[in-house]
């Protein structure tokens, strides 16, 4: 496959190829010591959470370890020089937190409200491709997780779970993220899908296109049955098992509209009730852009840095999104959240709620639900932690009075 037909593939998260990690199979993440503890040994090799995480960087390895190196290099490398990647992690470490003295915080109140829903914490699951190539149940298992956890997942239109299975999976609430058909019509019956399985907000992903040297190395290309079912699912039904793999890459090429204009979103505007999010927004011009439009909220995000390398940290970028918006519509963030101090200042800068990518994935591949569900959990002790530390009680008393 030629180099800009993969790199076209790759603008909406399905051009890749790896084994799917096979969920019968479970890898020894640690062993016994020299003496032989049998028994650590043997809950390590029966599940890779035997010995639970603590950290979010701590399913990096572990699905390292589950992973083939061209579905691990997918969703953990970042676009070319992969400075933007770096910059959002390494922004949140340069912000300082000046915690109040004698605040008197024994116990917070993590819960906050999206859209007018309540969730149980700041911390909702983003759209991220490909999640069945991580573990056999996908989209599916992080939407259980989120369930659990009591907060709202995301998926991708490009998760190669549909968005039927998904919503069908689990009962808690769920946003839909929707790639554009440059077929109005197919757009049209995804929008009218999601209502009927009950999603309560559609997520417009803008900032498209992706050129991650990683995955050119790794020479990705999509396996014929995951491209037709992903294509089929979202509605494009006259294609079969007849048709070449040739024909699908042709076909999807031109199926989907990169542009993204404005004229979508008032088409899209007219043509639903349910909530509409803009993620990918980076400066208050883009802001306000979608107040203009009549959305309901907008997502600070550089796409993880898997976009356009170069551009600035999705954090450094936030206060000045929230200070134009004043309130007129919802803020959220994505882009580097590795902790819960990190989810912290994104909410001292304005940010409603965060949205994580990558370690769920990672988290997704290492176990599963279970590991979805770990990595939810581990990110809620840490902003208990720092929302004690800090003397905040609720999510409304965090403010960037806190922030050097």
């Amino acid at each position: 496959m030629n180099r800009r037909v993969f790199s076209q593939l790759l603008a909406f998260g399905v051009g890749y190829l790896s084994a799917p990690s096979r969920e019968a199979e479970t890898q020894d993440v640690s062993s016994g010591d020299a003496g032989g503890n049998a028994t650590a040994a043997r809950e390590a090799a029966e599940n890779p959470l035997a010995r639970l995480p603590v950290t979010v960087e701590d399913f990096i390895e572990l699905a390292r370890a589950k992973l083939p190196k061209p579905t691990f290099d997918y969703i953990t490398s970042g676009s070319e020089d992969e400075v933007t990647l770096r910059d959002n992690v390494e922004a949140f470490r340069r912000m300082r937190v000046l915690p109040p003295l004698l605040h008197g915080v024994s116990e917070v109140d993590l819960s906050t409200t999206v859209l007018g829903e309540k969730i149980a914490l700041p911390v909702m699951l983003a759209p991220v491709a490909a999640l069945r190539m991580f573990h056999p149940q996908g989209a599916r298992a992080s939407a259980r997780a989120a369930a659990r956890a009591g907060t709202i997942v995301i998926p991708s239109t490009s998760a190669h779970n549909s968005l039927d299975e998904i919503a069908e999976a689990a009962d808690g609430p769920k946003w839909f993220q929707l790639y554009a058909p440059r077929d109005r019509e197919v757009a049209l019956k995804l929008v009218r899908r999601a209502e009927k399985a009950g999603y309560k907000a559609l997520v417009v992903t803008v900032d498209l296109g992706e050129r991650k040297d990683a995955d050119l190395r790794n020479r990705f290309s999509i396996p014929h049955d995951f491209l037709l079912k992903h294509l089929r699912d979202c509605g494009f039904t006259q294609l079969t098992e007849e048709n070449t793999y040739e024909e699908l890459v042709a076909f999807n090429l031109q199926a989907w509209d990169p542009s993204m204009s404005v004229d979508f979103f008032r088409w899209l505007r007219k043509q639903t009730k349910l909530p509409i999010i803009l993620k990918g927004v980076l400066s208050p011009t883009a802001a306000l852009q979608a107040i203009d439009l009549s959305l309901d909220g907008i997502i600070v995000s550089n796409h993880g840095g898997r976009r356009l390398d170069g551009m600035p940290a999705s954090i450094d970028m936030l206060k000045d999104v929230t200070e134009v918006v004043d309130g007129r519509i919802e803020v959220y963030f994505d882009s580097g959240i590795r902790r819960g101090g990190d989810v912290l200042k994104a909410l001292a800068l304005g940010a409603k709620a965060v949205l994580i990518g990558r370690p769920q994935a990672w988290a997704l591949a290492a176990g599963g639900e279970t590991g979805v569900k770990r990595v939810l959990d581990i990110l809620r002790d840490e902003l208990t932690n720092a929302m004690i530390a800090s003397g905040c009680r609720t999510v409304a008393d965090i403010n960037d009075g806190l922030l050097l």
